[in-house]
């Protein structure tokens, strides 16, 4: 699978028409997978209209039309891929229903009719009940109403929806990235469809507990948050991108001993102070230490630089609302639920 922009912990919204199955569903569900619940089809679809079921946030990309270079049917695309990163910003991320379950059998509409209704949005459906048959699944599924279906009464029923919605949570970022994905890659950041990159960002964010990832500008790189908001900054270089942080530094008038790491490979830096773009500015001068770190090698595509920073606070504008703020809020005496 590739290596989505951007990814977040996300909400699953549970939808069927006796209460007692969602509490127990619930309940028995991975903690990990938040989710909301409706036994009433009619309010769940009204709730996700107005959540845009998972719409809001998408990549920002503008269109430009040049009228007078261009033929009407052209047009140029900007992309802004500062807005990705902040993201983070917002406290309602982790509120974006991604992923949904829907019961078959129920009175106001079946579950059919309601993934139908929900259609173009761009959350991911599973139908999970003990009443639609293998042909009316199938059907549904052909249609592009459902992504998957699974049987109530099925042998692990439960493991196999809570690994399904792992899946589709992923298959969501994956769709929402694609795109500007596309468009990146042409364009400094050739790591984004490299296995080898993914493989090693997945294992950093299994390993150093990271729930969410932006993709980041200047330097190039992936931003990771943990439960707590810390940010993490993996910078990724290609030999060519080591080479213009060398030429940036040379014509800035860095100092002997940095063009000397620099251009021996033996640092990758990360000058990040207020209102600069991270690459060597005047006046660093000998400081230029504190911004180093010695790369690690990641043998994919093409060779690539690679390390670890923490991220300055100075690049949000506001503290980041962590995934564990939002547990807590959600979890506390009183919270309600969507």
């Amino acid at each position: 699978m590739q290596f989505p922009i951007y990814s977040h912990p996300t909400l699953t919204v549970l939808v069927d028409d006796s209460d007692s199955f969602l509490k127990s569903l619930s309940f028995q569900l991975d903690p990990q997978l938040v989710s909301t619940t409706f036994y009433d089809s009619r309010s769940a679809l009204a709730w996700l209209e107005r959540q845009g079921g998972g719409r809001a946030g998408a990549p920002p990309l503008h269109v430009n039309y040049d009228t007078q270079n261009q033929a009407q049917d052209q047009c140029n695309v900007a992309v802004d891929l500062e807005r990705i990163y902040r993201i983070a910003e917002r406290s309602e991320r982790f509120a974006t229903p991604a992923v949904l379950v829907v019961d078959y059998s129920m009175p106001q509409m079946n579950g059919i009719e309601f993934c139908a209704a929900l259609r173009h949005l761009p959350c991911k459906k599973i139908l999970f009940t003990g009443a639609a048959d293998e042909k009316i699944a199938v059907n549904a599924f052909n249609r592009g109403l459902i992504d998957r279906y699974i049987q109530k009464s099925a042998v692990h029923a439960l493991d196999t929806l809570e690994q399904e919605i792992a899946a589709l949570q992923a298959d969501y970022f994956s769709a929402r990235s694609e795109t500007l994905r596309d468009l990146v890659v042409l364009h400094h950041y050739p790591f984004m469809r490299d296995a080898a990159i993914a493989a090693l960002a997945r294992e950093l964010a299994l390993s150093m507990g990271f729930v969410e990832h932006y993709i980041f500008p200047n330097p190039t790189g992936i931003l990771f948050l943990d439960r707590d908001g810390k940010a993490t900054l993996m910078i990724i270089e290609t030999e060519q991108g080591m080479q213009a942080q060398y030429e940036i530094a040379r014509d800035s008038d860095a100092p002997p001993s940095l063009l000397d790491a620099l251009l021996e490979r033996r640092v990758l830096p990360f000058f990040s102070d207020p209102y600069g773009d991270g690459m060597y500015a005047r006046g660093m001068g000998d400081n230029w230490h504190r911004y180093c770190a010695p790369p690690r090698l990641c043998q994919g595509q093409q060779l690539y630089f690679w390390a670890l920073f923490e991220l300055p606070a100075h690049y949000f504008a506001a503290p980041v609302f962590s995934y564990a703020q939002f547990l807590r809020e959600r979890h506390a005496p009183g919270a309600m639920a969507a």
